[in-house]
């Protein structure tokens, strides 16, 4: 009987796991919802941190961006983040890419690139000054 109960409950956990598929979607998700104070937050750290490269705007036409011969997204065009996930996004900030620096974790917490990628996908949308355009 215990070997019944054993083998029952194995079956009915096994059921119950996500699939690999399914697994792989929600790990590319972006974790936190938005709100204003996390919003107003990310934007004080993109002005900080990003805007110098990427312009206020995340057009990525600055003269510091040129300078060093930079070629970046225009993030206020929808096609140019399209077919990157935020799991991407937050790759690039966390660990850096190219030239562009990590944003170590003492200077911001994975909350906040979350927030931050969210606060980047508004520049592109139809309401542009969400994203302090």
């Amino acid at each position: 009987m215990l070997k019944s109960m054993t083998l029952l409950t194995a079956v009915v956990l096994f059921l119950m796991m996500p699939t690999p598929r399914a697994m792989a979607q929600d790990a590319g998700k972006n974790p936190v919802k938005a709100t204003a104070a996390s919003q107003a937050d990310a934007k004080r750290l993109f002005s900080q941190d990003c805007s110098m490269c990427h312009g206020d705007n995340g057009n990525g036409q600055t003269d510091l961006a040129k300078g060093m011969g930079l070629k970046l997204g225009d993030w206020t065009d929808p096609k140019t983040l399209a077919s990157v996930s935020d799991q991407e996004l937050f790759n690039a900030i966390r660990n850096g890419k190219d030239k562009m620096p990590p944003e170590a974790e003492g200077r911001a917490k994975n909350d906040q690139v979350w927030n931050l990628i969210i606060y980047i996908r508004k520049f592109s949308s139809p309401d542009q000054s969400a994203a302090g355009k």
